[in-house]
């Protein structure tokens, strides 16, 4: 089938605007540390009960050893120490920053994709990523201009943000690597039960676990967090790493990137925020560089 990796990536990034959704109604009810401990424990059950139709085991037993190292490598520093940086960010920085810096991961993905698996993009791969991110870029900045915000760990926050992108680009490669030709979803489930230990510890060092019992008492922020789940742990890290087995991490990345522009209209519906038509117009300039990493130019020639 012509264009699955950027049609499986262009899933991720609808995955990823319902997840985005979904923690950020949750969030603001429960916290964000227990929203990320509880989406784990739902994605885990949701692996489990498909891997368990998939392959008669709810655990990914067959994994190769070499397979399990490279996985919990990944879920350490992608879903882990990635996600607590940004998440800290957020708080330190505010999220448009923190999501500005964030939009750097497919071109450090790009590279590494590049030094590590010989992943050379085209020209026109090139201008579609470039035309792509910056308009990501400019939607992110004009949502928040009129936000004079003033966050006194700024420049903690800058560095937190760069971390997280980091990380999730090295968690990416990590996966890549690991997982070769297996399957996904039991991909995807080594790494969450190794993010499930990573938080679990932080939690405890952190003596929050009191907030998570409580969050489990509120049933709107319980269904919120499920669709968060449903979309993140179980189907969007499981695209994401599947879209790797077809295509390079940078054009990956860039097309799930897209979660920014399409999370639009929801912001507009549930949260009630005004869209101005600078946004209107990045939104179909983001549009039309994915649409140049679809369009394969060696036909015209």
């Amino acid at each position: 089938m012509a264009y699955t990796g950027e049609l499986i990536s262009l899933g991720t990034a609808l995955c990823w605007t319902f997840t985005v959704v979904g923690f950020e109604y949750a969030g603001k009810r429960v916290g964000s540390l227990p929203v990320n401990i509880i989406r784990l424990l739902f994605g885990f059950i949701l692996l489990s009960i498909t891997l368990t139709f998939m392959t008669g085991s709810f655990l990914p037993i067959d994994a190769s050893s070499e397979t399990w190292i490279w996985l919990i490598l990944s879920g350490v520093i992608g879903l882990v120490i990635g996600d607590l940086f940004l998440f800290q960010a957020f708080v330190d920085v505010g999220g448009r920053i923190s999501l500005l810096i964030y939009s750097i991961v497919p071109v450090l993905s790009a590279i590494l994709g590049l030094l590590f698996f010989q992943e050379v993009l085209t020209f026109i791969e090139l201008i579609g990523m470039i035309i792509t991110l910056t308009a990501i870029a400019l939607v992110i900045l004009w949502k928040g201009q009129k936000k004079n915000m003033t966050h006194p760990n700024s420049a903690r926050g800058i560095i937190f943000a760069f971390i997280g992108a980091i990380s999730q680009s090295v968690g990416l490669l990590l996966s890549k690597q690991g997982m070769g030709d297996y399957g996904a979803f039991a991909s995807t489930q080594i790494r969450v039960m190794t993010a499930i230990v990573g938080f679990g510890i932080y939690i405890t060092i952190r003596k929050q676990w009191g907030n998570v019992f409580l969050a489990f008492k509120d049933k709107t922020a319980l269904k919120f967090i499920l669709l968060g789940s449903v979309f993140g742990p179980f189907l969007g890290v499981s695209s994401s790493l599947l879209a790797l087995k077809y295509i390079d991490m940078g054009i990956s990345t860039t097309i799930a990137q897209l979660n920014v522009i399409l999370i639009i209209p929801f912001s507009v519906i549930l949260f009630k925020e005004k869209v101005n038509y600078k946004e209107i117009i990045a939104a179909v300039v983001a549009i039309m560089g994915v649409a140049l990493l679809f369009i394969d130019f060696s036909n015209f020639f």
